[in-house]
């Protein structure tokens, strides 16, 4: 049985704000895909808005 023991100590936490990694450049296909979605959700609202003005009754 040994006479004494070691007492372990755990290293001080770094409080140094981390360095944020820079993004990625998207890709040439994501990109394409961004634009083609962008222009499909405006024409939807745009032909929504015209069917919603065609339903108003006319008097």
């Amino acid at each position: 049985m040994p006479a004494f023991t070691f007492e372990k100590i755990t290293p001080p936490v770094r409080r140094v704000p981390t360095a944020t990694a820079p993004e990625k450049p998207r890709g040439v296909i994501s990109q394409m895909i961004d634009r083609l979605s962008e222009r499909r959700a405006r024409r939807a609202l745009r032909n929504e808005r015209t069917s919603q003005r065609d339903d108003k009754p006319k008097e």
